[in-house]
């Protein structure tokens, strides 16, 4: 298969290898992109493993909580250019929309879509999106949406960079105070900065683990120097790299971003233990907008030359 100098751009920004590195991981793999990152990743050649592909959407991310906060809700509406997205006609439906999922039993985008919009009853929610689209002159798109609740405690929000990225965070607490509030509020920020993946170990599945463990031993027959060590040797460091991985991608073990000399675990403890409270982390949602979705890329030159040859 030829490997365009599209397909080498697309990998090297979702991996950040080098450009050279790309190209024979493509051409290793026929083309194809996962298999051509898995390639990348076993030969070391891979400086920062990316999960997301480019964010290239606009739009808001956007979080709130109920009067009591007992409540949350979690949306992300699209827009296609930035303009729009800060634009307060837009903000505006989206923070409606939210306030309206906060209080639906919708669990799904189709759901809320067929709903009655609450602000005009003779339109649903999916034709009160067409009136603004046809408004505002861009495609929209309310993408996803998710809720927590805690009954025994609060459920924090957050919003980064004006919609960039938004988190909800639930919190299981025999205390609720202004200086519990701002610990859970510096977690549910630590979560929107260091993007984890999971909130402990016991939410990663042994499939997950087994699958980097075989990258980690693929790495290993590719490097010389540890070829020379002994078998027991290998397998501790492969252990020790796993479960150290692990942490850096569960909430509760990543070094508190405020005080690195400390993890968000013992954090949550010293905060519980200065205000005789017992207080849990029970689950998060972090979303950033766009994510996973990626943008045509414009080539106006192109276009301009094809309406003039055309």
């Amino acid at each position: 298969m030829a490997i365009s100098a599209a397909m080498v751009k697309q990998l090297r920004e979702a991996t950040s290898a080098g450009m050279m590195d790309c190209k024979k991981a493509l051409d290793a793999t026929s083309g194809d992109m996962d298999k051509a990152i898995e390639w990348l990743r076993e030969n070391g050649l891979m400086k920062a493993a990316k999960r997301n592909e480019k964010i290239a959407a606009e739009g808001v991310s956007f979080a709130k909580a109920s009067a009591d906060e007992k409540d949350a809700i979690i949306i992300e509406v699209n827009s296609e250019t930035d303009f729009v997205a800060k634009n307060d006609k837009f903000t505006g439906f989206v923070e409606a929309v939210a306030d309206q999922a906060l209080t639906s039993s919708s669990t799904t985008v189709d759901e809320l879509l067929a709903e009655k919009w609450a602000k005009n009853p003779s339109e649903t929610v999916q034709s009160e999106l067409t009136n603004q689209i046809a408004t505002i002159g861009e495609n929209m798109n309310i993408r996803r949406f998710a809720k927590l609740s805690q009954a025994d405690g609060f459920v924090q929000t957050y919003i980064h960079g004006s919609g960039r990225i938004a988190v909800i965070l639930s919190v299981k607490t025999t205390v609720v105070n202004d200086a519990v509030k701002e610990a859970v509020k510096n977690i549910a920020m630590q979560i929107a900065a260091m993007n984890p993946e999971y909130l402990n170990e016991s939410e990663i599945s042994q499939e997950y683990r087994d699958h980097e463990m075989e990258i980690l031993k693929a790495q290993v027959a590719n490097d010389p120097e540890m070829a020379k060590k002994p078998a027991n040797i290998v397998e501790k460091m492969l252990t020790g790299r796993l479960n150290k991985q692990l942490k850096e991608i569960c909430l509760v073990d990543q070094a508190y971003v405020k005080d690195s000399s400390m993890t968000v675990q013992k954090y949550v403890e010293s905060v519980a233990k200065e205000n005789n409270a017992e207080i849990s982390l029970v689950k998060f949602v972090r979303y950033e907008t766009g994510e996973g979705i990626e943008k045509k890329q414009e080539d106006f030159a192109a276009e301009v030359a094809a309406q003039i040859n055309g």
